[in-house]
């Protein structure tokens, strides 16, 4: 029998199979199976009404969706290569179907990466905001934060913004972007500007922006965070905005914690759980929060005491603290579906008080991509194979959306010539 990867293991390969721009090797052809095998598509069932393959119109070679909802409607965005340019592109699917892609900004100078990619929001108004990265140094980590404003679908956009008041060299990224819910968009990134000072450390950085482009003060929220795992924000709906990220301490333990952004500012942030992974090294594997009024829900990856897990906890008062975590991906049974987890997950507070979860998982067919419905108090009750990746690059970080009791899923799926985006739209079952 073979060993079993440690979480170690998982971030080293992680790496090897999800790197972009220089970080991937030749990839082999892809097959994308439903369902992969009679266990999944039975406990499927408990969870899944429906799959509908969704047909998206980003040409072969598109890679790193990221997905958004205002008023029914779904918004995603892209990358895509343009000869030697890479292009940032977007497109709405509303009832009548997809819009035609619209080409954001066009470079030679784009930060192209599996695991810091561009992402989308929308105002309350209608605006659309996009951001990407842009290399800012000689160094491969030197990038900025660039954010551009359309108020017409996607047909013109304003000139880039930059979020972050520091322009020196070095990482601003791993952004995240969520409505206020008051006509602005919270705006959140890991920046390096003291990576180079007497105590170097990644902060975790924070400001607001309007529809008409005019940007809040740029603020720390946490001075001391990983350094390359993703973030995650959620609206409350009662005018309360939750961060969720990877800490870190001085001892690096690399933890999960959320802080709160309220009219008087972002509070201190609290631990989700404490875990006590100890890495030394960023596991490039982020956190996802959601939320609806008082209630919100944090799911992560951890890798503490040499296990690899994926963990989710609820909240009952607006992210202020968070109950006891249950595990979702199986535990020592193996996993659901046999395999081990490996992350990169996504979460949706659902109208019944429970939440959809979906992670990536490693068995000796392939790559799976999960998903489980979780009820507070207890473990994964319904889990379901979405698709089983069988190339020898990843999924990287599946995007998921909800829209009453359907689910839109995206990612970005290897092939023998390059990548394409998968969408899946997946109709809950019924619950009573």
């Amino acid at each position: 029998m073979s060993k079993r990867p440690t979480p170690e293991d998982i971030a080293r390969r992680a790496g090897r199979l999800g790197g972009k721009a220089g970080l991937l090797g030749l990839l082999m052809a892809a097959l994308l199976l439903w369902p992969p095998h009679s266990g999944a598509a039975q406990a499927g069932a408990k969870l899944v009404a429906q799959i509908e393959e969704i047909a998206v119109p980003a040409p072969p070679g598109a890679h790193e969706p990221s997905l958004a909802l205002h008023k029914g409607a779904v918004y995603m965005s892209w990358l895509a290569p343009a000869g030697e340019r890479t292009r940032v592109m977007m497109a709405i699917l509303s009832a009548e179907g997809w819009s035609a892609p619209r080409v954001v900004h066009e470079g030679t100078d784009l930060f192209v990466n599996w695991a810091d990619f561009p992402g989308i929001a929308i105002l309350d108004d209608g605006t659309i905001a996009v951001h990407w990265l842009a290399r800012s140094g000689p160094s491969y980590f030197d990038y900025r934060v660039e954010i551009a404003l359309s108020r017409d679908d996607g047909m013109s956009w304003v000139p880039p913004l930059i979020p972050h008041g520091d322009r020196s060299p070095g990482q601003h990224g791993f952004v995240s972007m969520q409505p206020t819910g008051a006509g602005g968009l919270a705006v959140i990134w890991l920046d390096a500007r003291e990576e180079a000072s007497a105590v170097p450390a990644m902060q975790l950085r924070a400001t607001t922006l309007t529809g008409d482009g005019a940007l809040g003060e740029d603020v720390a929220v946490d001075l001391q965070t990983c350094s390359c795992c993703q973030t995650s924000l959620a609206a409350t709906g009662t005018g309360t905005i939750l961060a969720a990220y990877r800490d870190r301490t001085d001892g690096e333990i690399r933890d999960i914690s959320v802080a709160r952004w309220t009219a008087e500012g972002w509070q201190a942030p609290v631990p989700v759980h404490a875990d006590g992974w100890l890495i030394d090294g960023c596991p490039v594997n982020g956190p996802a929060i959601g939320a609806d009024g008082h209630r919100a829900v944090v799911a992560w990856f951890t890798g503490a005491e040499g296990v690899a897990a994926v963990k989710l906890a609820f909240s009952e008062d607006g992210g202020r603290s968070f109950g006891a975590p249950v595990r979702v991906d199986g535990g020592d049974d193996g996993g659901v579906g046999g395999g081990d987890p490996v992350g990169r997950v996504d979460v949706a507070l659902l109208g019944d008080g429970s939440a959809l979860v979906s992670w990536v998982a490693w068995r000796a067919e392939g790559e799976d991509l999960m998903l489980c419905r979780v009820e507070p108090g207890a473990g994964c009750s319904a889990p379901a194979v979405l698709a089983t990746n069988r190339a020898g690059a990843s999924v990287n970080f599946p995007r998921m959306v909800r829209r009453g009791r359907d689910v839109f899923i995206a990612w970005t799926q290897p092939d023998g010539t390059g990548d394409r985006i998968e969408m899946r739209r997946v109709r809950l079952t019924q619950r009573d």
